[in-house]
């Protein structure tokens, strides 16, 4: 083999890319974005509502703070 020839694979690379955008446009289903909607919902877990993550129980503990520094000022 010739150590002074260059291979040139560009070109190789993108049909090789436009034949899997192909693939996965055609796998897709129609709806593709309620698809991927649904599945993260599903994924995702509800939090309780005295979970670490959960907003009300930030809004509770931040009013509670809230609450105590008022009762402290005037007193």
């Amino acid at each position: 083999m010739d150590s002074g020839r260059q291979i040139d694979i560009r070109e190789r690379l993108r049909a090789h890319a436009a034949r899997q955008v192909t693939i996965a446009r055609l796998s897709a289903p129609e709806d593709w974005q309620g698809e991927l909607v649904s599945a993260l919902r599903a994924a995702r877990p509800i939090p309780s509502f005295w979970s670490r993550d959960s907003d009300m129980r930030l809004f509770l503990e931040s009013f509670a703070v809230f609450f105590v520094a008022t009762m402290m000022f005037l007193i």
